[in-house]
């Protein structure tokens, strides 16, 4: 296992780099894992895209949980990882983001939108599920109090929904190509707080080893990938690029 140093040596002289963020880059701002304990899945019970567009009942429970959420979102801000991930694409570094993250951190720091997969969308949009329109978050939300009925579009009255992936919901293909080509072609690949369980996105760092990248897991519980990691750091992602930050520098 390489040392950070050699790490951080390598990749300075690479262009080709792709990052892997999970929920625990986020979570270091203030927004909790939905799986851990207190997060949203503890305290409702996930719907079913299915059930979201056969149920008014399963559309209001849905519209609950995700206006929760968007209260969160009204005081979270990026951090180091998200502003250092930044620095990476304006010194020509970064190839491509995956993240399985809905939070709009990374958009946020400064990373453009070209250079981003959201494997599972955004809670930074609405869309209609009929015509496509997209809607400001906040003005729709606004309308989520007491018994409410779920908003549905101005434009052809189709359903509105949160534009992220739901359990039983099709994965986004472009998003998923864009990906695949992406680990297929990077030189070093970084996972960073991701617990790479969840599939289909967790095959990624595996097709960008075999590929030829190098590979660095980035997270501090232990990952199903950490045989096949060059570099594993298993701390604070914070402490993490504020370690290597000094060295790309002088590396």
């Amino acid at each position: 296992m390489m040392t950070l140093q050699d790490f951080a040596s390598g990749l300075k002289a690479c262009r080709d780099v792709v990052f892997f963020t999970g929920a625990g880059i986020s979570t270091e701002s203030g927004v909790p894992d939905f799986r851990s304990p207190g997060g949203i899945w503890t305290r409702y019970t996930p719907v079913y895209y299915s059930d979201f567009l056969d149920s008014e009942a399963a559309r209001i429970q849905y519209w609950k949980m995700k206006k929760e959420t968007n209260e969160l979102y009204k005081n979270v801000k990026p951090n180091i990882g998200h502003y250092s991930i930044a620095e990476f694409e304006k010194r020509g570094q970064l190839l491509g983001l995956i993240t399985q993250n809905v939070d709009g951190l990374h958009q946020m720091a400064g990373v453009s939108e070209e250079k981003i997969v959201e494997l599972h969308g955004t809670d930074r949009k609405v869309t209609c599920l009929q015509c496509g329109k997209e809607f400001e978050p906040n003005a729709i939300y606004e309308r989520i109090v007491g018994d409410f009925r779920p908003p549905i579009c101005d434009a052809c009255g189709g359903y509105l929904k949160p534009a992220t992936i739901s359990f039983g919901q099709q994965m986004p293909l472009r998003a998923m190509q864009r990906a695949q080509e992406w680990s297929e072609a990077a030189k070093v690949f970084i996972v960073v707080g991701s617990s790479l369980v969840v599939q289909p996105a967790a095959s990624f760092p595996v097709i960008a080893k075999q590929s030829g990248a190098l590979l660095a897991i980035i997270n501090r519980d232990d990952t199903p990938l950490d045989s096949l990691a060059d570099y594993r750091w298993d701390r604070e992602i914070g402490e993490f690029f504020e370690q290597l930050n000094p060295l790309m520098r002088l590396a």
